[in-house]
């Protein structure tokens, strides 16, 4: 799998996922959806870097993708480092649904480049031909939250997009080929 950040002139790509699970997630109704084995200690504000091998169980579905994806994103923010959650950008959800599209047909972040429409963030992480949505929420986001901390480049962008504190919001949109394939892309602004 390719991913890969793009730097823009007037902009820079950021994908982030929307929702309100923190209640549950940080364990303020009751706990449910917490993995208590990757529980940080949050009372301190977000942590310098990620909890080592950090894998939350994923939530429950709540049956809309793009809201999925935002709560993944946000609960890996949260539980693996005691980041604030990102906000739903539902307002540009229709964005990264033409940008999952037109990259299914060219390359990854190709929609991003060309700006095929507005608004479509300072940051992008892109998940091309995944295999369902679902493989998308978990094995994907995970995969780029697994890059860790580091210097701005391939080994690092996803994770460094995902913990951006100048990024406050994030869209999530999906395309689904005609053989099934997913692609799916995280705008961040």
């Amino acid at each position: 799998m390719s991913f890969a950040r793009v730097l823009l002139p007037l902009c820079v790509l950021v994908v982030a996922c929307g929702g309100d699970v923190f209640g549950d997630i940080r364990g303020e109704t009751g706990g449910a959806g917490r993995n208590p084995t990757f529980e940080a200690d949050c009372s301190d504000g977000p942590l310098d870097a990620p909890l080592a091998n950090c894998a939350p169980e994923m939530l429950e579905s709540t049956g809309d993708p793009a809201l999925d994806c935002v709560n993944r994103v946000n609960q890996l923010r949260w539980e693996c480092q005691c980041l604030p959650p990102l906000q739903r950008w539902t307002e540009a959800e229709s964005c990264a649904n033409q940008h999952a599209e037109y990259d299914s047909t060219r390359n990854a972040h190709a929609g991003f480049v060309d700006q095929i429409c507005s608004p479509g963030g300072w940051a992008q992480n892109e998940c091309p031909g995944w295999g369902s949505v679902a493989q998308v929420v978990s094995g994907c986001l995970q995969a780029m939250w697994n890059e860790g901390p580091g210097p701005w480049g391939p080994d690092h962008g996803h994770y460094i997009n995902m913990t951006n504190p100048d990024y406050s919001m994030v869209a999530c949109g999906f395309y689904e080929t005609g053989s099934g394939d997913v692609w799916a892309v995280q705008n961040f602004q």
